[in-house]
């Protein structure tokens, strides 16, 4: 069975599991899931090989906070797919820098940078190919949007688009809409198009399975 095959029937499985009657999402919890796809991001042993773990392409997740020290938790409890977190603080002053270190972030000063620039946060390392997702603190990911990062990751090295887009499901005072259009969240590191604080949106981009969910409150 190919390595596409393979993550799609996973996918089938966490969905099916999610489905199930009485089976809420905090009874499936994110460290099983994320455990099963980085299981089969690995190859299988055999009689010449040890155990190998494939080459996994890095994200850096890229936050903009100002006094969101009620929301930014939850926001970086669900970047489990992320291998770094980047906080770009403007003056907050009520705790957010310290819940952002506390989840592993690297906190920049957009005061002391001045008039920011992407390459400035020295997201790219080693010549190697990273890329970079953008959320507001006020997002999350959720479960399926996370296994499909985990699952790009994978297999990104084979071959991918140029830039990729999330479709976002947000909170109001009626409740939850969807929006039709995908939003382009997750460029290269040297991506030189933005738009304020997200890449500026490129009708080529491609949807990645999932949704980012935009809370109202706090």
């Amino acid at each position: 069975m190919s390595r596409r095959a393979q993550g799609a029937r996973l996918r089938m499985e966490v969905e099916d599991a999610f489905e199930k009657p009485g089976r809420t999402n905090a009874s499936v919890p994110t460290w099983t899931v994320v455990a099963r796809i980085f299981a089969c991001s690995c190859t299988l042993p055999t009689r010449t090989s040890s155990f190998e773990l494939l080459p996994m392409v890095p994200i850096t997740a890229l936050v903009h906070t100002h006094n969101d020290v009620l929301r930014i938790g939850r926001c970086l409890e669900t970047l489990h797919p992320c291998d770094e977190i980047v906080i770009v603080d403007h003056g907050s002053d009520d705790g957010t820098v310290r819940v952002a270190r506390e989840y592993g972030a690297r906190i920049v000063d957009a005061a002391q940078v001045g008039d920011l620039q992407v390459g400035d946060l020295k997201i790219a390392r080693s010549g190697r190919e990273e890329w970079i997702l953008c959320l507001d603190p006020s997002e999350s990911l959720t479960e399926s949007l996370a296994a499909s990062l985990f699952e790009w990751k994978s297999e990104a090295a084979a071959g991918s688009a140029s830039v990729y887009s999330v479709f976002l499901r947000e909170e109001t005072a009626e409740g939850w809409v969807e929006n039709p259009v995908a939003q382009t969240r997750m460029v290269p590191a040297n991506w030189n198009q933005w738009k304020g604080r997200f890449p500026q949106n490129e009708g080529s981009a491609q949807a990645l399975e999932g949704e980012l969910l935009r809370f109202l409150l706090p």
